[in-house]
């Protein structure tokens, strides 16, 4: 039996930049796929589930 491949895990520095390059237009498959993880690994970040301070950070605050 093989084993389920997995993402890598997510950064806070990741997440800034999830934050900064959809805040430009990119589309969260486009980042998902750029970053080589799930989609649901950026709607977690877009959401505020993991790293809620990214966005925050990301806006330069």
């Amino acid at each position: 039996m093989r084993a389920k491949p997995t993402s890598p895990p997510l950064t806070l520095e990741d997440a800034i930049e999830i934050w900064q390059r959809r805040k430009n237009g990119v589309a969260q498959h486009t980042l998902a796929a750029s970053l080589g993880v799930n989609p649901g690994r950026i709607s977690e970040v877009l959401t505020g589930k993991k790293f809620p301070e990214a966005q925050h950070l990301a806006d330069g605050n």
